[in-house]
């Protein structure tokens, strides 16, 4: 829980820092005040939907609550960095969606418009999937595996390898594992703001 911990001193102290309550950031992101309680204090895992909309009413990007520094300048992660990637960073983008696990290509750039990921998904055994819309354009491209693409009304989308799709974030979709199988791909996430 320590990322998850770091996520909300973060939210905490830029919550202070707007002379916001709990209640007020809450009812600015409209959801109810045990979400941001619960991402303060680690309690809850972060989910992207929820942060988009608090970064939004903070006045701040996706980037400043998930990157660990704050250096201005070129991001470049080499070959140790990759092989990394299954221990760091988890977000759920719903519990039905299985376990998505983050690790951003972009940390240390906190004042960027896209935010690229590599994207680690583990199945669900749900078969009823909610669908949450935001903010933004995504961009998906297949790595390992296959993941599923519900887009709006009965669109999915079987991405595998060497495939991408591209999309407006805005229309209620998810992203998950296909066929019970786990995958791996990169997404890039434009914010407007």
């Amino acid at each position: 829980m320590e990322e998850a911990n770091k996520l909300g001193k973060k939210i905490t102290t830029l919550r202070e820092a707007h002379h916001l309550s709990a209640q007020d950031l809450a009812d600015r992101c409209s959801c109810d005040v045990s979400v941001i309680e619960g991402l303060e204090g680690g309690e809850l895992p972060p989910s992207l939907a929820p942060l988009i909309k608090i970064t939004r009413a903070l006045g701040v990007r996706l980037g400043t609550l998930m990157d660990d520094d704050e250096e201005i300048g070129p991001v470049y992660i080499d070959a140790d960095q990759m092989e990394e990637v299954q221990r760091l960073k988890s977000l759920q983008t719903a519990s039905d969606a299985g376990d998505l696990s983050y690790f951003s290509l972009a940390a240390g750039r906190p004042s960027r418009h896209m935010n690229p990921f590599v994207i680690t998904v583990d199945p669900s055994d749900e078969t009823e999937h909610h669908l949450v819309g935001h903010e933004g354009e995504e961009w998906l491209f297949g790595v390992e595996g296959q993941i599923e693409i519900e887009y709006g009304k009965g669109n999915v989308f079987v991405l595998g390898p060497g495939e991408s799709i591209y999309y407006d974030s805005i229309v209620p979709h998810q992203v998950r594992a296909h066929d019970g199988q786990k995958a791996k791909f990169l997404a890039v996430v434009y914010e407007p703001m």
